[in-house]
């Protein structure tokens, strides 16, 4: 399938628009920012790298406002932290098919939309004790640290709906520790693609512009002004399109 042509702007327009509604709910935007890049033929090794830098962006003001209005609990995403970055590190250092970057790509997607349309009030009570918990928390951490690095994502994007399906904590902090485990594992798997490649992101800087100020805005709202769960309904209808444009690109049809 050809790459196809469309105006900065209103590709900037979009990432805007993404990085309102994920910050929202304590997410960085990168498994939408990388679908996109992905479905308008941006190079498949600068889209990680760009993805995981405006990540960054998003998330470095989140965790602020999260912070701010005290809804992060180090308690909670502690463990998670631990066993993820290092898993990151490693899931960004290993070179991976574009053809397989694109199916964990969408995976991921079709995963999140399933979470806010099918799963949305589903919740599970876990009577294990507070190590058991941290037990499962290191285990889920590392997997989602290891599928972030190779994807060129955070990871937020599971770490927020388990968290709340496994009634670990609040929505809000579950967002809260979405924000800060995205802006953490999007460093450890930057970091680690940098000693491969590099990219001039001035190429990028209508792209950076539009999810700084997306992202700040999203992201005061969602800490302090609304519930996510409005939010969420928006998240879902962009994740479903970018679903169908991804896989018109791996399976022309």
């Amino acid at each position: 399938m050809d790459a196809i042509i469309v105006s900065p702007y209103f590709l900037a327009t979009l990432f805007f628009i993404i990085a309102f509604t994920y910050s929202s709910v304590g997410l960085g935007g990168g498994s939408s920012y990388t679908a996109l890049m992905a479905i308008f033929g941006i190079s498949a090794i600068a889209i990680p790298m760009v993805s995981l830098t405006l990540n960054l962006i998003v998330t470095s003001i989140g965790s602020y406002h999260f912070i701010r209005n005290r809804h992060a609990k180090i308690r909670l995403i502690l463990p998670f932290l631990v066993s993820s970055i290092p898993m990151a590190y490693l899931g960004g250092s290993l070179k991976i098919p574009k053809e397989i970057f694109y199916w964990v790509l969408l995976i991921s997607l079709i995963f999140v939309a399933v979470r806010i349309y099918i799963w949305q009030n589903t919740s599970i009570k876990l009577n294990i004790g507070q190590q058991g918990k941290i037990i499962i928390s290191l285990i889920a951490g590392s997997l989602l640290g290891l599928v972030a690095g190779i994807a060129g994502i955070g990871g937020g994007i599971y770490l927020v709906p388990l968290i709340i399906i496994l009634g670990l904590g609040t929505e809000k902090q579950a967002a809260a520790c979405g924000a800060i485990f995205v802006w953490l594992n999007s460093c450890a798997g930057l970091l680690s693609r940098l000693q491969y490649n590099s990219i001039d992101l001035t190429n990028y800087t209508l792209l950076i512009i539009a999810v700084l100020v997306g992202g700040a805005a999203g992201s005061f709202m969602g800490s302090s002004r609304f519930s996510p769960k409005a939010i969420e309904k928006i998240l879902g209808a962009v994740i479903l399109i970018a679903i169908l444009f991804l896989l018109k690109k791996i399976i022309p049809f």
